[in-house]
């Protein structure tokens, strides 16, 4: 199994992580308790110690689904759970305050059933506090023993420099990790994000992997999504949204994936985890199966090793700019003398 360290700490986490958000007690959850248990044990015992959660997920089931399975095994998992979602009706059931992430911190303690945190992460930026309210209450978790490191998901790389300036400044606690969405579908960012994370010591658990299920091959060119897929879920009566999503420069990427999958001998999916292990300032990537079956399946893409010709080639149909590499420079015409 391979272990790296997160960011500029100690700990060891494996480089896949088993994402939990589908997990779920109520018949309305995409993947049920006793389902969700056999993903876990099977995820475990390949090697992987990884888990990340977070209280919004499924109505903080999620959380009470991860803290039983892992329940007799406690000290070998790395449990991350976030906070910043809205928890009830009242003005201070949501945010980034010292009087919400107190109270968050507590119910998660008590859904996940344990009396540490290994990552708690704040979920989203919240404008409406300082930050340096919210990362001296993460310290004051730290310091109690109810966390042992502090992160962040989806925060732009500005805020991340906010945060690391901020803990310096109140001698605090400063993030370890960061959790963005970036796959060969989203890259921008690779712009700002990623090199800002990697120069502040953060380690980086990527999630959407395979782009919300779309470099899985599952949709093709010309063809509504099937009912039964997660986009096919999401449109109901939104149908705009396929042409957001389906258009051609991801169908480019999509068919590039899947030409690399042929040759390699592989499937789509392992492809495009594989590809999100080469980048640099990645430290895990995040899987959210729903099916033990989706878990085998995302499982061959981390020892799998691409050609760099294969990386180049995938990189270069998905860059920011568009699905093509650019064109290769001609030299600028030669000039006539001008007269004297």
């Amino acid at each position: 199994m391979d272990y790296v360290t997160l960011g500029r700490s100690g700990l060891k986490v494996s480089r896949a992580c088993l994402g939990a958000m589908n997990f779920g007690t109520s018949e309305t959850a995409p993947c049920d308790e006793a389902e969700a248990h056999r993903i876990i044990d099977a995820f475990l015992d390949a090697g992987n110690n990884f888990i990340d959660t977070a209280n919004v997920y499924t109505g903080g089931q999620s959380e009470q689904v991860v803290g039983r399975a892992v329940k007799t095994k406690r000290e070998s998992v790395v449990i991350a759970t976030k906070a910043r979602g809205l928890q009830g009706p009242g003005p201070n059931d949501v945010g980034l305050s010292r009087l919400h992430l107190t109270r968050a911190l507590d119910a998660s303690l008590k859904r996940l059933g344990t009396d540490y945190i290994d990552l708690y992460q704040m979920h989203h930026f919240d404008p409406d506090t300082p930050l340096e309210e919210s990362m001296d209450t993460l310290a004051g978790f730290v310091r109690a023993g109810k966390v042992r490191y502090i992160g962040c998901s989806n925060f732009t790389g500005s805020q991340i420099v906010e945060c690391q300036w901020a803990a310096e400044r109140m001698n605090g606690v400063p993030l370890t990790s960061l959790q963005p969405r970036y796959s060969l579908i989203a890259r921008d960012v690779e712009t700002d994000v990623l090199p800002t994370a990697e120069r502040h010591g953060l380690g980086t658990l990527i999630y959407s992997p395979i782009g919300g299920g779309m470099l899985s091959g599952k949709y093709r060119r010309g063809e509504a999504p099937a009912a039964d897929t997660r986009l096919g879920r999401r449109m109901g009566g939104r149908p705009g949204m396929a042409g957001m999503i389906l258009t051609d420069r991801n169908f480019e990427i999509v068919e590039a994936v899947e030409d690399v999958a042929v040759e390699l001998g592989t499937t789509p999916v392992a492809v495009a985890i594989a590809w999100c292990l080469t980048r640099r300032g990645v430290t895990s990537v995040i899987i959210g199966p729903r099916t033990l079956q989706q878990l085998k399946d995302y499982e061959p893409g981390f020892p799998l090793q691409l050609p760099e010709e294969a990386v180049k080639r995938l990189s270069d149909a998905s860059r920011p700019g568009g699905a093509r590499p650019a064109a290769t420079p001609q030299p600028a015409p030669a000039r006539e003398p001008q007269p004297a």
